[in-house]
């Protein structure tokens, strides 16, 4: 499903059944989708460096060549580790760039500090990501304890149901993310044969 053209095929399928904007990786991606939609985008570049852990649009290249691509937001990782450009440095570049800044976070920590620095969004993105067995639950504690603080919230990270979508709003979510739910078929078929095969 990774192609471009798929890609922009999936971006208008999900529009077509009720999503109010798109999280796009890539950009080549993010421009064709630009192209084909008029709804908000979140645009990221997914990296895997050496020396840094560090994934999500780890450069300010990369959000010079996000805004360009038509990205409405950027988001980026704001956890606390080894990096290769200050957290503070993509901020002032998003910023100036005219587009809104998301921070991927990984725990309250992150995302308040985040928020305090100016961030227009905090997402949960990175909650069960950054060490240690990934649980199988999302985040509803941070997304309730973010909103109570007075974030704009976007949960994301393992909402893979609609009942789960729903608790999130119910939590104070501002907006949810879902993405293997919709994106990833073969992940998706696998929770079904998993389920059947444990029936057998």
């Amino acid at each position: 499903m990774d192609e471009h053209g798929t890609v922009v095929r999936m971006a208008q399928a999900a529009l077509a059944g009720g999503a109010v904007g798109l999280r796009i990786e890539g950009v080549a991606r993010l421009a064709l989708v630009r192209q084909a939609v008029s709804v908000p985008l979140v645009g990221i570049v997914k990296r895997d460096l050496a020396d840094s852990p560090v994934r999500i649009t780890p450069w300010l290249q990369d959000v010079h060549e996000l805004v360009a691509a038509g990205a409405d937001v950027v988001a980026v990782d704001v956890t606390q580790r080894v990096r290769p450009v200050p957290v503070e440095a993509q901020l002032r570049a998003i910023h100036e760039l005219g587009a809104l800044a998301m921070a991927d976070a990984s725990c309250a920590a992150d995302a308040l500090a985040a928020w305090s620095a100016g961030f227009d969004i905090v997402g949960t993105t990175l909650s069960g990501y950054t060490g240690g067995a990934v649980p199988a639950e999302p985040d509803l504690a941070l997304v309730r304890l973010l909103s109570q603080a007075g974030c704009r919230v976007i949960a994301e990270g393992r909402y893979d149901t609609p009942q789960r979508a729903a608790a999130a709003r119910a939590a104070g979510a501002w907006a949810v993310t879902v993405g293997s739910a919709i994106t990833r078929l073969e992940v998706v078929t696998g929770w079904f044969a998993a389920a059947i095969q444990a029936r057998d």
